[in-house]
Formats: structure tokens, C-alpha cells, sequence
């Protein structure tokens, strides 16, 4: 589908000097004609949206591969998360965000809403991810976000998502004029995330607003978060896939231990074969201990299940996961904490690493 057109034009490429493409060494003598060698760009691209609007799939989709979490209770995007797909001369730096909070009053969800906001003081683009030809009221909180003075020099792109659940596409183009008068957004991009092509083309949206500026990771980066913390997310994942509705969206998981034995090192980049001669390195060996922590005895059983089966399941789904992403053999032991009020509890929220 040919995307409806913008409301201006797209800004032009940034000119000026051509500077050595990064990563490359420049020829000593080039050709007269040859064209000029594209700028280094880099910036961080905020995908902001109400909860279950599809933006921790769509920052996976951008990305290449699997770096925040996914479910369908709402809440799951609890923590700044920087994803980076480096593309030619470009880096894209995506930060996904937890879904703006408009009904909870607990501490929880105003920590949530302190890092949306964070997010948004420090980024050079942002994309509004709303549901294709939907707009609610917690989209309108959300989209207010952007609307305050110091937001009014970023450029926002409405991303309307889920494209592929309209009936018929066609009755996007209206909502897309309506969304005009609500906000003068950069980008219309109608689109859905499970779409390669369509992030593509998003991709390509994107790239003239990236500054021209050195790229901040190597160019096999993937994310800022550690294994660690990848840990907790993903057991967290499997937790709220296998208890659905049953289990409140307060509960969280803490890693307790983390040990290696044997392969690279935590945040180690790879290895490569070995030198000729040489034996290779041990298969890469982790053992996991994690909590998950709920607020009641009731919730703990909902986690355990009968004779322990869910808890089994949650362990191993996860540990399956965790062995694909880590490229080790996994020990993963779980077990359930109740810690009464923690979402309330600033403390506790700063001891499970809440900013």
C-alpha cells in the first residue's frame, strides 16, 4: 500500500564535507567521477505509544533480531531498552519505552511513566506507534507527550501499526487525514511490524533524520542491556505467556546468580575459530538462579501450578530461549518470592533495577 502523503516535504540530505565512510579505509586515489561516499549517521529513533500497540515487536522487527520482550498482557516493557541496527553508513539507535501509564497510581507505573519521559528529553527522532485506524483516549495521553514545548523541534513519525488486521486498507486513508489535524507529524507510515518489506521502507523513513555524527556502538551491536538482564526479561516473558489473565501484571523477576564456566565471558565479543594449533575454548557453560517475585501467597500458587508443572514450564521454555540467544548451555533454577506491596515500594522498585 502506497503511503498516504505527508503533510510537508521530507527534510533533504544534510550537506557538507564527505567524510571517510566509517569502518573503511579511503582508496588513495579515486576516480574523478566515482560518487561521493554517503555521511556517517547516527541517533536514537523513541518508539512511544499506550501499551499493546505493538512497539517491543516492532523495535525486534527493526533490530533484526529479538532484544525486548513480547506478550499480550499490557505493561510487559518495563525498562529503557536501546536496540541497534546499523545499516551502510548509518546507525540506528531504537529505545523502546514501557506504554505510557494513564489508570495505575501504583509507584510502579509512575516509574514507568519517569522513563517515557526520560527517553524523549534525549532522542533526534520519535515514532508514534498507535493501531492502524484506531485512536483512543490513553493514545491521546500518549500522543500528548509530544505536544509540550520541549518536544516541539523533535520530529515525530505516526507509525499505524497492525495494518494487516483492517479489513479493508483502504479506510485508512481518512483516520491518516485525522491524525494530520491532531499533530503536525514529519511521517504517515501505514504498516505492519510482522512485515519485512514494510520495516524496510520504515527504515528508510528514518534516515535522513539521523544527524551526521560518529556511530556510538561497533557495528555488530545489537543492544545496550546485558545478558543478565536479558535473563530476567525473557523468564518474565515465559511467566506472563503461561499464566495469561490469571496472574496480576505486578510481579517481576530478580537474577540472583549469574556464573560462567567455561567460553567467553559475559559481554565478551566472539571468539572465532582458534588459532591453527590451538585447542578450542570449552563449550560456553551458565548456570542461572532467579526469583520471581510476586505480591501474594494466592499469585505464588497461580506461578508454581499443580504438582509445580507451570513453574516447570516457565523454566524450561525459557532456558530453551536463553540457550538459542546466548549460545551456551543453560542451568536455569527458578523459584517464587512473595514480597508484599514491593510494587508500591520505591525501594523495592530500585532494588530490582526500576530506574
Amino acid at each position: 500500500m502506497t503511503p498516504a502523503p505527508t503533510p510537508g516535504a521530507a527534510p533533504a540530505t544534510a550537506q557538507g564535507a564527505d567524510p571517510t565512510p566509517v569502518h573503511a579505509q579511503a582508496p588513495t586515489a579515486a576516480p574523478a567521477s566515482a560518487p561521493a561516499a554517503a555521511p556517517a549517521r547516527c541517533g536514537h529513533v523513541a518508539i512511544v505509544g499506550r501499551p499493546n500497540v505493538g512497539k517491543s515487536t516492532l523495535l525486534n522487527a527493526l533490530v533484526g533480531q529479538k532484544i525486548s520482550i513480547t506478550s499480550k498482557k499490557a505493561q510487559t516493557t518495563r525498562h529503557r531498552i536501546s536496540g541497534v541496527r546499523t545499516a551502510g553508513a548509518s546507525q540506528f539507535i531504537f529505545v523502546d519505552t514501557p506504554g505510557f501509564q494513564t489508570r495505575q497510581l501504583k509507584a510502579l507505573n509512575r516509574t514507568l511513566n519517569r522513563t517515557v519521559h526520560g527517553v524523549l528529553a534525549d532522542v533526534d527522532v520519535v515514532l508514534f506507534v498507535c493501531e492502524a485506524g484506531r485512536f483512543t483516549l490513553d493514545d491521546a495521553k500518549a500522543l500528548a507527550l509530544l505536544q509540550g514545548e520541549a518536544m516541539q523541534a523533535t520530529p515525530a513519525i505516526l507509525v499505524a501499526n497492525k495494518l494487516d488486521a483492517l479489513a479493508r486498507r483502504q479506510d485508512v486513508l481518512p483516520w491518516l487525514r485525522q491524525m494530520q489535524q491532531r499533530h503536525a507529524f514529519a511521517e504517515f507510515v501505514p504498516m505492519s511490524a510482522r512485515r519485512d518489506t514494510d520495516v524496510q521502507r520504515l527504515l528508510g523513513i528514518i534516515e535522513p533524520y539521523l544527524p551526521e555524527q560518529p556511530w556510538q556502538f561497533e557495528a555488530d551491536a545489537l543492544t545496550d542491556r546485558s545478558e543478565r538482564f536479558l535473563v530476567a526479561e525473557i523468564v518474565r516473558e515465559k511467566l506472563f505467556r503461561l499464566t495469561g489473565d490469571e496472574l496480576p501484571y505486578t510481579s517481576t523477576v530478580q537474577v540472583e546468580k549469574f556464573e560462567e564456566e567455561g567460553g567467553e565471558p559475559e559481554g565478551a565479543a566472539p571468539s572465532g575459530s582458534p588459532a591453527p594449533g590451538r585447542a578450542a575454548p570449552p563449550p560456553r557453560r551458565v548456570r542461572i538462579a532467579a526469583a520471581i517475585v510476586v505480591e501474594r501467597d494466592a499469585h505464588k500458587g497461580m506461578v508454581i501450578g499443580q504438582g509445580g508443572e507451570r513453574l516447570k514450564r516457565i523454566g524450561s521454555e525459557a532456558r530453551q530461549e536463553l540457550e538459542r540467544l546466548m549460545a551456551a548451555r543453560v542451568f536455569l533454577e527458578l523459584w517464587v518470592k512473595v514480597r508484599s506491596g514491593w510494587a508500591d515500594d520505591e525501594e523495592h522498585l530500585r532494588s530490582y533495577g526500576y530506574e
